[in-house]
């Protein structure tokens, strides 16, 4: 059902007229997210300055039981931020300033709507570092990174999001405002409820302040690019890097198809006579980073590498990490539609999952390029397709089925970083055990007894 008059010229006099969307023309472009094929018009927009203004928002679509979905960006590849039918969006872009600095405490604190690459800018500036960096962090925003508990390149040494965020303010969905965390270094007093919101997808709360943990900036590092004439060669030289006992701060691959529309979209210089490419960075103390650099280069060249180049320059280690940075990018100029896809298994079943990937998509006649996080054992297989081509996309969805399940058949996650959102809710059952599904939907309940936030999402 459209949201009424009254309701309108209730969030009308929140937010302002100048942020209030309703005319379709201007709500189509947040009918939809990063994800591919899933789309569904709102009843608004509304875009937030303040947590006071969010809080009057939910107060009054909770007392009228309208769905809110909140969003930032809107990059998401897993339909969390997909509108409801005629639902309220309430969009938290305008809430984009970094509060505080506290390089005494190593902290942060910033609205939601910063997008990740200020964080690390203003880090950097601080001289410290914040390590997570999703693909999409030149646009993503921090709220919905924290929602997402998004990952990243530097995720198999520095870990994800949700290593980071010491404390956050959220309104729960009766509009009541809460704040969880501090900067203490160490707190166990009570639930940890902070970690609670992180991944949970916008179901749980609308994050409205973030307080992030930052880390000494690494001395030094070392980026360089090792190729392959066997996908096998490059997963086996992950693991016997690991077992090394050497923790790169990137390990990060791309397969011939990614390599040769990267090279092609970014022209940095990529190889592209090999079958598959690793990018490996360490970075840490000068001496130890030297160290590690020549052993991971040795264990490069004794697996087969055809090549191990290393960065010359900063700017060339930009350069390389940038381009890996674009495979999606690169991949979505081949179709008209791009669907990237996000499973993790353990590292020891690494070649076997991108053996059983291609095996898949030969076996249902579809296009594929496989990229990801090596070091960690997330794999973005990304399949080139048409949505307009109702068989092509059927046999693209029982693709991913059979991806899914033999990823939780080798002790693998369905989502490594991506969420569930809508594309992955029919999944979450085979993945969590039932017990596990009930406290969730419990837990959802407790906090928004009404469903108003992000209703339909990860279960229903």
């Amino acid at each position: 059902m459209a949201l009424d008059q009254s309701t309108l010229d209730k969030l009308r006099s929140v937010v302002g007229s100048e942020n209030l969307l309703t005319e379709k023309e201007d709500l189509i472009p947040y009918a939809f997210d990063g994800t591919a094929a899933m789309k569904e018009m709102p009843g608004c927009v509304v875009f937030a300055a303040t947590t006071g203004q969010i809080s009057d928002v939910l107060k009054q679509a909770n007392d009228t039981e309208t769905p809110v979905v909140t969003r930032g960006s809107g990059t998401g590849l897993s339909g969390g931020s997909v509108p409801a039918a005629d639902c309220i969006v309430l969009c938290t872009v305008k809430m984009g300033q970094i509060l505080e600095v506290d390089a005494a405490n190593l902290t942060m604190t910033v609205e939601p709507g910063v997008t990740t690459v200020q964080i690390a800018e203003a880090a950097e500036k601080a001289g410290l570092f914040y390590p997570p960096d999703p693909g999409s962090m030149k646009i993503s925003t921090i709220g919905g990174n924290v929602a997402e508990n998004s990952g990243g390149l530097r995720g198999l040494k520095y870990g994800v999001t949700r290593n980071y965020v010491m404390g956050m303010e959220v309104v729960l969905p009766d509009g009541e405002v809460m704040w969880l965390g501090n900067k203490c270094v160490k707190d166990v007093a009570g639930f940890s409820l902070k970690d609670v919101m992180i991944g949970s997808e916008g179901a749980l709360g609308v994050i409205t302040k973030v307080l992030l943990k930052l880390i000494p900036k690494p001395a030094a590092k070392k980026t360089m690019v090792s190729t392959f004439n066997a996908m096998d060669a490059a997963a086996q030289t992950v693991s016997d890097i690991i077992a090394a006992q050497i923790i790169p701060c990137t390990l990060e691959f791309l397969d011939r198809t990614t390599i040769h529309c990267v090279e092609d979209f970014a022209k940095v210089g990529l190889p592209l006579d090999c079958e598959a490419l690793l990018l490996m960075e360490t970075d840490g103390h000068a001496a130890a980073v030297e160290e590690e650099a020549a052993k991971m280069e040795e264990l490069a060249k004794a697996n087969g590498a055809m090549e191990v180049r290393v960065a010359r320059d900063e700017a060339e280690a930009v350069q390389l990490a940038t381009a890996r940075r674009s495979a999606f990018s690169a991949l979505a100029r081949l179709a008209p539609t791009t669907i990237l896809e996000d499973v993790t298994v353990p590292r020891s079943e690494l070649a076997h999952m991108i053996r059983f990937v291609d095996e898949v998509a030969k076996k249902h006649k579809l296009k594929i390029g496989t990229f990801g996080h090596m070091g960690d054992g997330n794999l973005h297989p990304t399949f080139l397709t048409d949505e307009r081509n109702a068989d092509e996309i059927h046999r693209v969805h029982e693709a991913f089925k059979e991806i899914f399940d033999e990823a939780i058949r080798l002790g693998g996650t369905i989502t490594g970083e991506h969420g569930i959102g809508l594309a992955k809710k029919e999944f979450l059952p085979k993945f969590a055990a039932a017990a596990q599904m009930r406290v969730m939907r419990e837990l959802r309940t407790a906090l928004d007894p009404k469903g108003i936030l992000n209703p339909g999402k990860m279960f229903d």
